[in-house]
């Protein structure tokens, strides 16, 4: 996993006849302070700098995306509590592997020292491999600190997250991968041949990632160039990091919840944003198309009747069309959801009412809106005294639908929004006409 970097050289891991050491790994960090980007975690007051002050470090779950310290965090804790550092990756660690780690570990600890395991990727160990680490964290063979991109709750075992604090690293920003590329040129002795928009266009490239900033100013920084280059002249030498998304991870949940909330909250130019991302990410435009289709059901509803069939006609425009024609029609649907009213009167009134369902059994119809095909049904009085509502006044009976002794609730109460306002004012009419005509 990536790591962020300190200009100080270990002189002991050169030699005159060793090959050049990538940038990255000479910008390695020395010491907790000189990471960056995590001050929120590291400093005396977040959670692993509190850790350290107390001298008490407890097992750790490091969740953040790539190229933002998690395995250089790993080593320094170990380096800081005096604890052998052992690192293994789930993708080419099997059981005896395991095993052996594990004895090594109880050896050393019979010898005096502790072990901080680092594994990365571990969320790609299955159950049964997770459970094998809890007795040697519970007996203290081992501190397990496990890096993962990947959301733990979704991927980790339970009893695993009951013995570990996960602690989130948050990708760098704009002004923290500028401040590594200034360690960066401190190193190389030279500053970059980048005029200052093709810089922030360099930074923006790494997408917050710290490791794939340093790739990218190695490359930038063995160019021969007589001139700073521009924005076009860097992108023509350099390919665009490609958006980190994983259409089945943590990330499609992440911006899926993105657009559907700026829908909600009214907002086209985000809706559209996120929309955007998605799409360059690779979504399936399928899984939108039906995601749209929720979000005019459950959000918007009878404030504006017609946002479902928008998103239905959108959907089957891009089937006709195909990408990347068809997804302008999807896009035309995330703004015109984004700008209706919005009413989840309809979804409210539906839960209401299954929990009501549950609630009340199997209780029968009233008998008088119970069909009578058979003589027997009748005599049992099933249809007797049901007033058929073509016949009566304004065509509306009043009568009571629910079951006999049923209090009779109210579900549906449409807001003064959209369509809905003139539901509003029909619900209310039919209320009076029906108080009316059964107080008669």
């Amino acid at each position: 996993m990536a790591d962020l970097f300190d200009t100080t050289a270990d002189p002991a891991r050169e030699t005159p006849h060793s090959a050049p050491r990538p940038l990255a790994d000479r910008l390695r960090p020395r010491a907790l302070s000189d990471v960056i980007g995590q001050e929120a975690v590291l400093s005396p007051e977040g959670p692993l700098g509190a850790m350290l002050r107390a001298g008490s470090l407890s097992s750790l779950i490091l969740w953040g995306p790539p190229g933002v310290g998690k395995t250089t965090i790993a080593r320094l804790l170990a380096h800081e509590t005096d604890l052998a550092f052992v690192q293994i990756s789930a993708i080419f660690t099997g059981m005896p592997d395991l095993k052996k780690v594990f004895e090594a570990a109880r050896l050393r600890r019979g010898n005096g020292q502790g072990t901080l395991l680092f594994v990365d990727e571990i969320h790609r160990f299955n159950k049964a491999q997770q459970d094998g680490f809890l007795p040697h964290m519970e007996d203290g063979t081992i501190l397990l600190v496990g890096a993962t991109t990947e959301n733990p709750s979704f991927e980790l075992n339970a009893a695993l997250l009951s013995r570990a604090q996960v602690i989130i690293l948050e990708r760098l920003s704009l002004a923290d991968l500028e401040r590594l590329a200034q360690r960066a040129e401190q190193d190389l002795a030279r500053a970059l041949p980048l005029k200052g928009e093709a810089r922030e266009a360099l930074l923006e490239m790494a997408d917050g990632d710290g490791r794939a900033l340093l790739n990218l100013i190695e490359q930038v920084a063995a160019w021969r160039v007589d001139r700073p280059l521009d924005r076009d002249e860097l992108a023509r030498r350099l390919m665009r990091r490609a958006a980190r998304y994983d259409k089945s991870g943590d990330e499609h949940y992440n911006l899926i919840s993105a657009l559907h909330k700026s829908v909600r909250g009214s907002d086209p130019d985000a809706a559209l944003y996120w929309f955007a991302r998605m799409l360059a990410g690779g979504e399936d435009p399928r899984f939108l198309a039906r995601r749209l289709t929720r979000m005019a059901i459950e959000d918007i509803g009878l404030a504006d009747p017609q946002a479902q069939a928008a998103c239905l006609d959108a959907w089957n425009t891009y089937e006709r069309l195909g990408s990347p024609e068809g997804e302008l029609a999807l896009a035309n649907a995330v703004v015109y959801l984004a700008l209706a009213p919005k009413s989840n009167a309809v979804y409210a009134a539906f839960k209401a009412a299954q929990a009501s369902a549950r609630e009340t059994g199997s209780q029968m119809p009233p008998r008088h809106i119970l069909n009578a095909p058979t003589r027997l049904m009748k005599d049992i009085g099933y249809g007797t005294g049901y007033a058929y509502d073509h016949d009566a006044e304004d065509a509306f009976s009043g009568q009571d639908y629910f079951p006999e002794g049923m209090k009779r609730p109210v579900f549906y109460t449409p807001p003064e929004r959209g369509f809905e306002r003139e539901l509003k004012k029909r619900v209310e009419y039919f209320a009076k006409l029906r108080a009316r005509r059964q107080g008669s």
